[in-house]
Parts: C-alpha cells; structure tokens; sequence
C-alpha cells in the first residue's frame, strides 16, 4: 500500500490508494469491521467525527509511515477486498429478479442522514431517506439519489446556562466531506444551471458514494454566483418560503436534468415527501422534449412512473406557497417550457383549481402526478386517505388511493458492534441481505447470559460515552471544577437507564413525564431500585413552544436530588442517536396520537436488545404486543386534552413503578432478570425481521 501526502482539505481525491477508497465510500459508515482502522489512525478523532476523510487529511504523513507495518496494510486491502467483492457479487434483488425491467430508481429527497460526516439531514424524514439508500446497496436495488448540499445544514443546537437553545450553523466545508466533484467523461466539473427571474445561476454537482448506490448533490455556493444566489443552498429548512420554493426548484427540476445529462433514464422516481414535487413537472416536460406531445399527454404518461411517499400527519405540516410566488418564479417555466399557463399550474397544486386565492400545495402536486401514493405506518394510511380526502371528493375515505409502507431501519447501521457481532453469530453474515426466515427461531436459541453480557456492556459504553460528552458539554459552558467533577461521576453503569430524545414539539408532548416531578424524583432516586434517564433533542428556531420545553427538563435536570440520575446531552446528532439507541434499555415516545407518522428510533433501540414504552401510534401500534414492550393509551385519538395528558402520564408512571422497575431488577440467582430478557428474546425474535 502507498503511502501518500494527503491534501489538506482539498475537494479532490489525491490518488486512488485504499484508505482513499475506504473514506469515500460510506460503506464503512454500516461496516464495524472497518472501525478499528479509522481508530488506529486518530482515536480521538474518530470519536469526534466519524470522518475517515477528515481523519485521512489531519494525519501527519510521519504517523502514515508509522502505521503502514504489513498487519495494518493487509487489513485495510483486506476490507477493501470485500468491499469490492460485496458491490460485484449477485446479491437479492439480481437473484430474486433475474429478469426485472427495472433498470433505475430516481430517489429524490430534501435530506439525507447517512452519516454524521455528511451532516445534510434533520430527522426522521432523512433517516429513512439515508437507511433506504444503504438498504438499497445491501440489497442490489438499482437507486441513484438526489439532494441539496447544504453549506451550513441544519442547526447545532448549544443550552446556554438558562436553558436557552441556542443555534449554530458552521459550515460545512465541501473538502472535509466524503463527497468528491462529479465530473464529465473530459474531466470537467460537471455544472448545472437555475435559471430564476433575471438571474442564470451556476450549480455545482457532488457525488457520493453509498456502497453500490450514488448520491449526487446539487449547490449553487459558486463563487460566480452572487452572495443571495450562493446563499440557496446555504440551511436546511431554513429561511422563509422563498428561500424554500428556490431549493425545491432546484431539487426537482435541476435534479432531474443533472439524471438527464448523466445519460440516466429512471424507470421510477420516488418522491421523499411533498419537497420534490417538482421533479414530476420535470419528468413530463422531459417526456415532451423526446416525443412532441403536449404537457397534459405527457404527464398522463409519466405518472404511473412516479411514487410519492408522505410522512406529514397534520394539514399544516406540507409545504404551501402563495400563488404570488409561484407565479413570480415558475410562470416563466410553466409558459415557455410546460406550455401550459399559470393558471393551470397552480391548479394541480390546490384542492378548489378555479379558488385563486388557495395557495399551492406541493404534496396535492405530488399526488396529482404520481400513480402510487403511500404513508408511512398503516395507521399513517389511514390518517393520509382522510387528509387526502378532499382530493376525491367521490371516493368514500376508507377507498382514497393511499396506501401505506411502513418504515424499517437499516439495522448494520443502528446495531452497535457487540450486537453486530450477535446477529453474525445467529443468522450469519448477510443477515438483512436477504431471506430472514431464520432469524425467529435462532434468536429463540440464543441464552440468557449471552443476551444480558450484551446488554450490561451496551449500557456500560452509553454511560462512559454520556459522561465524556457531559465533561465536553460543561466544559464549553464555562463550568465550575466542582461541576466538570460531577459530570465524571454521572449515571451508573448497572442502573435501569431510560431514553427520551426527538424533536421537541408540543404533539410529542416530551414533558409527559414531568406532569408529577415529585413523583419522578422519587422513582429515579429509589436506593433500592434506582433509575436513570438521558435526554436529547432540538426544537426548531421558530419553534417557541418546543424551546420553551426544553427549558423545562434543563430547569428539573439542576435539581440537586436528580443531577446523578438524569442528563439532557445537547446538540442532538447521528453520533449521538446511534450511542442512545445502542445502550438504553427502555426507550420512551409519547406523541399524542395519531401525529407520529411512523417514528423509527424505537426500531433502532429494539436492534440492540432495548424495549419500547411508547404510545399506540406509528409503527409501535402496529408492533406492540404485551410480550415484547409497554404500551401507554387506549390506542384512540384524543386530540389537544389536558385531561387525557394527565391520564397518560399517570399511566407513564405506574408502568414503571409496577411493571418495568420490578422486572428489571427482579434477578435469577445469577444476578439476570429473567423475564426481562425473555422479553428482548421475544422482540428480538418476533419485530426485528418485520422492521428491517
């Protein structure tokens, strides 16, 4: 292996050696074999970042040369190899469907969380995005994607000594990233163009490998752009509605020709929410380009290609623009490229076409355009067929064209190494790359000392990784020594350890647990049976109420009588996610329902042998049974009731106090809670498979 001079935050890949190929194919990002290595070059670092190519542009070239003995260069060949031998090997969807039609899948979506070395995602909405891609190179599915490179992403949230969110946004500089400029069969760098009212913008092209799978990304921070124009792609979800219609022109027209000038022609365009409607306008004005037919033609045509998937529970949640604006940056296009008038534009995206007062709403486009609709939770389904309702107004609502796919998790991804190394040993090493029929009846086999080793070393790492991220946390805060010491001594590595982290919004009503302080005072601080919790979670900056929740769990987290017992770990990110899910034992959601789409981070908790306490909404209503976790409600709606907020905290609480807490310390003469790992036994056995 050569050992070359790493160029310091270049955008360019220097040479093609095997570290090289390794840091940018984010394959390493679901591979634990390959951690070891990126450790060996800069443990800390890694810890950090989880960035090989970081990692590979800060090493000196005298650190290289001292690791490059023959182990170290015959591992790294060695995963190279399987890498290799992994993308060019047949895998389930060339054996499956040897004969399929299918050639290419065009995945469109606003966000992407593959890694926290690519921080272009926010939640759940490019969770699944980024675990559909992975799952889509583990499994042979032909899928090329398409997003936004941001400059700044989406917010790094900081609590200031008042409780106060406060909200960062560094950049994201693209020579850091795993990413590498797409360019032409000359060697030219790939570029696009935005064409708004008065101004031709150049747009930069990005790819990223995803194992078998690429994700190539748009952004027009070209120097030859103007600031405001360079500014485009500079915040997820941030800005107002101009700043968002110009990133979602950019995403569903200009992403579909950059497909285009690829030579790519999608069988199928997925749409990842109402974001990328604009991509089906695209799709059909491309179709008139090659065959003549007019706008209404073509879209007929091109329909039954696209598949629009929703993950917005409430009306107020899908993106909508004031006919002003979308007159002022798409009649141009409408006009002169779709051949139709504004007019009839805009009346794709409203519910009344002839109502000229309605603003255009992006999720009826991508209903109007696509020939399959789906939620993302069968009791999602059932929420989107009424919100779609007015659409089909001759449809009775339980016959509404949406369906529902519910969401699964990527498991390589969210399994920590130990229960990696669990399932290799049960089911074999392509475990989710294929046939799991298998996978209940060896879980079945696997013994009570083996399942709670793994869950006792889990929740040991969480508490180690919880009190380091505290230290770090306090210490940027200013904090006293007295307070750095006792953020050392947080938590205890053999308590019941609960997690709570999400988005704080008031439907996910996070404070559920602090309705009776007193009361969670006393069940966290009981000497006998004692518990713990972790908490994270950011609320949008516009968010004042979600804020405002916050500072109600950092106000209770400063109780002298709880400070060992519970910790609010801020700037809630992928590397902390994958920590919590990997080490609690019980994960607590408390939407009200049925405002939770779907949820996956209890799927990620249950990977790694964790037990849900959740509502009966998203996918744990259909999941839930008594055996494999707690469930809180009567699995009814009962909208904005303080009442029956009330009743299910209550329940909260005596879940814990009587079912959970005993159980957990209720041992067999070998210190191991037997009902509670026959338990993990069961989930394991029974959901892993269904929500993979």
């Amino acid at each position: 292996m050569s050992n070359p001079t790493y160029s310091t935050f270049s955008s360019e890949v220097r040479g093609s050696d095997p570290l090289t190929q390794l840091a940018l194919d984010l394959h390493w990002s679901w591979n634990h074999s390959a951690d070891e290595v990126w450790k060996r070059l800069d443990p800390e670092l890694w810890s950090l970042t989880g960035n090989p190519w970081l990692i590979l542009q800060a090493i000196s070239q005298r650190k290289l040369d001292s690791l490059s003995d023959s182990a170290f260069r015959g591992r790294v060949e060695e995963l190279l190899a399987e890498v290799n031998e992994k993308k060019a090997s047949s895998v389930w969807f060339q054996t499956t469907h040897p004969g399929s039609a299918l050639r290419t899948v065009a995945y469109f979506s606003m966000e992407y969380m593959l890694s926290e070395a690519l921080p272009i995602y926010s939640g759940g909405l490019g969770n699944v995005a980024g675990d559909q891609l992975k799952a889509a190179s583990d499994l042979g599915v032909p899928v090329i994607a398409v997003g936004l490179l941001y400059q700044q992403g989406y917010f790094r949230q900081e609590i200031d000594i008042h409780g106060e969110q406060l909200e960062l946004y560094p950049v994201n500089e693209p020579g850091q990233l795993p990413i590498r400029p797409l360019r032409t069969d000359d060697g030219d760098w790939l570029r696009m163009a935005l064409v708004l009212p008065g101004a031709r913008i150049w747009v930069r092209t990005w790819e990223v490998q995803v194992g078998r799978t690429k994700l190539y990304l748009l952004d027009t921070n070209h120097p030859a752009n103007l600031p405001q124009h360079r500014g485009i792609t500079s915040e997820l979800y941030g800005g107002g509605p101009e700043l968002r219609l110009k990133q979602e022109i950019l995403l569903g027209i200009v992403g579909w020709r950059l497909l285009r000038a690829l030579g790519i022609q999608p069988d199928v365009c997925h749409l990842n929410e109402g974001h990328v409607a604009l991509a089906v306008l695209e799709r059909a004005r491309s179709y008139m380009e090659e065959t003549g037919r007019p706008f209404h033609e073509a879209l007929a045509v091109t329909r039954p290609g696209n598949v629009f998937t929703t993950h917005t529970a409430v009306d107020a949640g899908f993106d909508r623009f004031a006919p002003e604006l979308i007159r002022q940056y798409l009649s141009p296009y409408a006009q002169e490229l779709l051949g139709i008038t504004v007019r009839d534009l805009l009346a794709l995206g409203r519910r009344c076409p002839e109502d000229e007062s309605e603003e255009f709403n992006m999720a009826y486009l991508s209903i109007r355009g696509s020939g399959s609709v789906n939620g993302v939770s069968r009791l999602h389904g059932q929420v989107s067929r009424h919100l779609f309702q007015p659409l089909f107004p001759r449809f009775p609502e339980n016959e509404v064209p949406v369906g529902h796919v519910t969401n699964g998790i990527h498991v390589p991804t969210w399994d920590s190494a130990g229960a990696d190394r669990l399932w290799t040993e049960l089911c074999g090493k392509g475990t989710w790359r294929g046939d799991l029929r298998d996978t209940e009846k060896n879980c079945r086999c696997v013994d009570d000392a083996r399942l709670w080793s793994m869950r006792a070393s889990a929740r040991r790492s969480l508490v180690e990784y919880t009190r380091a991220r505290l230290v770090r946390q306090e210490a940027g805060d200013s904090a006293s020594p007295l307070q750095l010491q006792e953020a050392q001594a947080v938590l205890d590595w053999d308590t019941l350890t609960l997690g709570f982290a999400r988005r704080f919004a008031t439907y996910k009503r996070p404070t559920l647990l602090l309705h009776d302080r007193d009361r969670l005072v006393r069940i966290l601080t009981n000497p006998q049976r004692p518990v713990q919790l972790v908490l994270a979670g950011k609320a949008h900056p516009k968010d004042i109420p979600g804020q405002a929740l916050i500072r109600e769990w950092i106000d209770f987290a400063g109780r002298r009588d709880v400070r060992a017992h519970l910790v609010f770990l801020s700037d809630y990110d992928m590397l902390l996610a994958e920590r919590l899910v990997e080490g609690v034992d019980v994960w607590i959601n408390t939407p009200r329902r049925p405002w939770e789409a779907s949820g996956t981070s209890g799927m990620k908790v249950l990977a790694n042998g964790g037990l849900n306490l959740s509502v009966l909404d998203g996918w744990w209503a259909e999941a839930y049974s008594p055996g494999v976790g707690w469930a809180i409600g009567d699995g009814n709606e009962h909208g904005n009731d303080p009442a029956w907020d009330r009743a299910d905290a209550e329940e909260l609480y005596a879940t814990l106090e009587n079912h959970i807490i005993p159980e957990f310390y209720n041992r067999d003469e070998k210190g191991i809670p037997t009902a509670w790992v026959a338990r993990i036994r069961e989930r394991m056995a029974v959901i892993n498979a269904t929500f993979s």
